[in-house]
């Protein structure tokens, strides 16, 4: 099996998190144009010193991916650029859990929905136009396993990602026959350094690791899975 994004223009929200910056990274190795949107610039420096030699394939975007003028903004100067838009990967989230719904403050399921859902929303109107019109395209959207597996004090979690992959399911059935695919990902815990921290007494290594997901986008966003459209795709590792 042949896997080359050599020359793509990808666009990844999200690029300096515990799995954005894998997917980064695995793209520029492909010798992708990657533009990545970030919020830290520390951040970003870091993610170009870990691409080495290949740093010169990644464009960093202080973006706020929720807001949709800045978001579009960004699609418009990378069309004028490099005159296309091959590959769109949506990394941002964000987990609040071990509250009881009546406990939940509105603020923070307001913070799920913007994180895990809005963001999704912002890509499908500012990027899937470009795609259609050019009639090819790839959109991958990171949503978790809790999109399915609803545990008691996650409330806001797996309803924002739920709605995430049926925002995604109605996007690919909106797109059928233009050439553009649409799919989802849905990882369980993600073996980050947040992650550990957070559960300290977990086992680390049935969680799946940020460069396995990326390698499972890398092949969703190729032509080798031309075939695959409107999935979830679980990647839950032993967890």
């Amino acid at each position: 099996m042949q896997i080359s994004h050599a020359s793509k223009v990808v666009l990844v929200t999200g690029g300096t998190g515990g799995l954005g910056r894998s997917v980064v990274l695995a793209f520029a190795a492909e010798n992708a144009k990657v533009t990545t949107t970030y919020r830290n610039a520390a951040e970003l420096t870091a993610l170009k010193q870990a691409a080495g030699e290949k740093a010169g394939f990644i464009e960093g975007v202080q973006a706020d991916a929720t807001d949709e003028s800045a978001i579009s903004a960004l699609v418009s100067s990378i069309l004028s650029k490099h005159g296309r838009l091959d590959v769109v990967v949506n990394t941002v989230g964000g987990y609040a859990g071990g509250i009881k719904l009546w406990e939940l403050e509105p603020k923070v399921f307001e913070r799920m929905l913007d994180l895990n859902l809005r963001v999704g929303f912002v890509l499908g109107r500012t990027t899937i136009p470009a795609l259609v019109q050019q009639g090819r395209g790839v959109l991958i959207n990171v949503a978790a396993k809790a999109a399915f597996d609803h545990a008691a004090g996650a409330s806001a979690y797996a309803a924002s990602k739920a709605a995430a992959v049926a925002l995604m399911d109605c996007l690919a059935a909106d797109v059928k026959g233009t050439g553009v695919r649409v799919n989802s990902i849905l990882p369980s815990i993600i073996d980050t350094e947040a992650n550990r921290k957070g559960m300290p007494d977990a086992d680390f290594d049935r969680w799946p690791k940020p460069e396995e997901i990326a390698r499972v986008i890398l092949f969703l966003a190729s032509d080798e899975a031309r075939v695959v459209h409107g999935a979830s795709v679980p990647v839950y590792g032993e967890s």
